[in-house]
């Protein structure tokens, strides 16, 4: 079993590494000093609160916005990678790529990890090999003929890059041209496309970080829908639109429903540990009380609005603990303090 966050003290990072260790923290938006990017959104937000909270701790850190400052060998100790969506097909891989090529340690999971886990297609045949119930799906790869006979069934279909995140790229059918239509777009783009029924209800979102070497489920949280067969956007996530009275981010308190996705958790966290961070994404119909797999995301986000940070809080941590915890367990499993 999983222990629960709700009972484990925060890790620091020893005062001794904290002056010793040069630790590049490279973002996307690691030098932005403004509000909502009018692109990124809230993205731009986070990666500043997250830059001025690794200085609040005490880290001797360097930033970065950019691949090319990992093309050659930095002078740095370890790796804070947060440039994770680059534009192009598979760029999570990249910075943990390029960290292990000159043999920097970094936080969060290997190029492989990251790379299972990004891929929503192979995420879900891993939950589905373990017989964690999710719905069915259809992957289209870019240049791999797009079949209509392979395309699930459905009233709704949705239909978004199968390398996706917060969103970006979805959009729903309720025929095969449609779903022909938003392929071709995806495809076009330079991505791969996934398929799937919409389900009705309510995301769940479990937050899992290593304490002591172990790995935590904090308190899992959920985006109560006003309308269950509300598909949510990208602009939503990022805060470029009004969505206050679409849904609102609440701990989850069905405790039966806990219990079922702490054992799916338990069975997926094996699966692509070691990963310091990451949150496991599940879609629950409160009504039926039907529960699917949906998706993991790894070195995701943690701003202290979002879910880490609202769960973090349940578990009566402060962001500075949260980001120190996650920091100090990484580098005591790379060895460096």
């Amino acid at each position: 079993m999983l222990d629960s966050a709700h009972l484990w003290k925060p890790t620091a990072v020893p005062a001794a590494a904290k002056e010793r260790l040069r630790i590049l923290f490279i973002a996307k938006h690691a030098l932005w000093n403004g509000e909502l990017h009018p692109e990124d959104g809230n993205h731009a937000v986070y990666h500043r609160e997250m830059r001025e909270t690794l200085e609040g701790i005490g880290l001797n850190l360097t930033l970065a916005d950019s691949y090319e400052t990992l093309f050659q060998r930095p002078d740095v100790d370890f790796v804070f990678p947060l440039l994770n969506r680059g534009g192009f097909l598979n760029s999570e891989m990249l910075l943990p790529l390029l960290c292990t090529r000159h043999g920097i340690p970094f936080l969060g999971a290997s190029p492989i990890l990251r790379g299972l886990s990004d891929d929503k297609h192979l995420a879900k045949r891993e939950a589905s090999a373990r017989g964690i119930r999710t719905a069915p799906w259809a992957i289209y790869r870019r240049g791999a003929p797009v079949d209509a006979a392979t395309c699930p069934q459905g009233d709704r279909l949705v239909i978004k890059p199968n390398a996706s995140s917060a969103s970006w790229g979805v959009g729903d059918a309720t025929d095969w041209a449609g779903v022909d239509a938003a392929v071709a777009r995806i495809h076009a783009e330079g991505h791969d496309a996934i398929v799937e029924p919409f389900l009705d209800g309510s995301d769940v979102e479990v937050p899992v970080i290593t304490v002591d070497g172990r790995p935590r489920i904090m308190p899992m949280m959920l985006f109560e829908q006003a309308d269950p067969t509300h598909l949510r956007t990208y602009w939503e996530k990022r805060d470029l639109v009004d969505r206050s009275a679409k849904y609102r981010l609440v701990p989850l308190e069905d405790e039966a429903i806990t219990r079922r996705i702490t054992a799916m958790t338990e069975t997926l966290v094996g699966i692509f540990a070691p990963f310091d961070y990451g949150r496991f994404e599940f879609r629950v119909n409160l009504v039926t009380g039907e529960v699917n797999f949906l998706e993991v995301n790894l070195n995701c986000n943690l701003w202290s609005a979002k879910v880490f940070g609202r769960s973090a809080a349940l578990a009566g941590l402060s962001q500075a603990e949260l980001i120190e915890t996650i920091v100090a367990e990484s580098l005591m499993r790379h060895g460096l303090c």
